[in-house]
């Protein structure tokens, strides 16, 4: 009889080990579906969710940003008849408190994979850009930026703020930085001493008039002077037309500028980050990386050059599932892209400029002048993140 229970007992645990098996081949098939929906660029959304404990009850744990798609993991396990336990956390996390919203007070700001000054730079983001807050931890900050990209930023890069902190920044008289580089000096003369370096695209609050300079604001708090030629008013920065020529004009001043993984400023740049900074100037704000640049916009039949039009960006790499490399359009089979530094190089075999600096395979060209306001070519005036009244 004792030989009889210990049997179904055996068997009793089996079939529960197994249902249990056949559960999490099922959550980790629903966890991939769910994944590849709503969050298929890990650079831009995050959706990391792991099986904790994987005998009854099974237990999910992680975090996301998109609170969609913990909805449609929990709904598709509920469906299941799965049992689970749910320790998944919808960012922003407790940490964060009311100051879910952050703005940049540097003239850039690093933004790192991880949090810790050794870790790879990811990107970088401009003085006055709002920023979405999802953790806080040990100095740093886990944000989005308004191209949607995530990463860490050392706390003294940013300013944290409250919805109600941001309305009141969003309704002030601000003013963007429009030349290559400059100062904020603690005066209103030329001799004063700087306060903050300057880079185009800048945007910052703006205090009083005084003698052709511009009393300005920090997000921090600090003040300082900017002449008012080398700005442009806010309302005169979004609602221009952006203009293909002088996108080129500006990019052939950053000749000669160091390249830097991660860079988008005119201090130094990658590839993809030199056309990024370039049309924010002109109020565009577009995907942050050369892979995620080529969606975007009209493709452009490249094989004959005669197609091609200045401004168009030019891909290279294998071949559309890797790029690797982008540049942009001069004409007469030239384009000016960040390589080592940025140069001009041209797509004609029989130049002497020829590719020389890449190596790589044109493999995609782009047009966007036509598809401004559109997914990953968005406008500054038309993005949520930059009106007055967003939650």
């Amino acid at each position: 009889m004792l030989k009889i229970f210990a049997i179904l007992i055996s068997i009793f645990s089996f079939a529960n080990v197994w249902s249990a098996e056949n559960d999490v081949d099922k959550i980790h098939r629903v966890m991939e579906s769910v994944a590849k929906k709503y969050a298929p660029d890990k650079r831009t959304a995050l959706f990391n969710v792991s099986i904790l404990q994987k005998e009854a009850p099974l237990i999910l744990k992680g975090e996301t940003n998109l609170p969609e798609a913990k909805k449609m993991l929990l709904d598709s396990l509920s469906s299941y008849q799965i049992a689970i336990v749910d320790s998944i956390t919808v960012l922003p996390d407790l940490s964060v408190g009311e100051k879910q919203w952050g703005i940049v007070t540097l003239s850039v700001a690093n933004i790192r994979t991880q949090p810790d000054h050794a870790a790879e730079l990811a990107s970088q983001a401009l003085m006055g850009t709002p920023v979405k807050v999802l953790k806080v931890t040990d100095g740093w900050r886990y944000i989005q930026t308004p191209d949607d990209y995530l990463g860490w930023v050392d706390e003294n890069g940013i300013v944290l703020k409250t919805q109600q902190e941001m309305s009141t920044w969003r309704k002030s008289n601000r003013y963007l930085f429009n030349r290559i580089m400059g100062s904020i000096l603690d005066a209103p003369k030329k001799n004063a001493s700087p306060v903050s370096d300057l880079v185009l695209g800048d945007l910052f609050e703006t205090l009083s008039e005084k003698k052709g300079y511009l009393q300005v604001a920090f997000p921090d708090g600090r003040t300082g002077f900017v002449k008012k030629k080398d700005c442009l008013s806010y309302e005169k920065w979004i609602s221009q037309k952006p203009d293909v020529k002088v996108v080129l004009a500006t990019a052939c001043q950053l000749l000669g500028t160091a390249y830097l993984w991660g860079g988008t400023s005119c201090k130094a740049v990658d590839c993809s980050g030199m056309i990024k900074t370039l049309w924010y100037a002109q109020s565009v704000i577009l995907a942050r990386d050369a892979s995620q640049q080529i969606r975007y916009g009209e493709k452009i039949d490249f094989k004959n050059m005669a197609n091609l039009q200045p401004g168009d960006f030019l891909f290279f790499g294998r071949n559309v599932q890797r790029i690797t490399h982008v540049g942009m359009y001069l004409g007469k089979g030239l384009y000016i892209h960040a390589s080592g530094r940025v140069r001009i190089n041209s797509i004609d075999p029989k130049d002497p400029a020829y590719n020389v600096t890449d190596k790589k395979d044109l493999v995609g060209a782009v047009r966007i002048i036509n598809f401004l306001g559109t997914e990953g070519i968005a406008l500054v005036k038309d993005h949520p993140w930059y009106q007055q009244n967003v939650q």
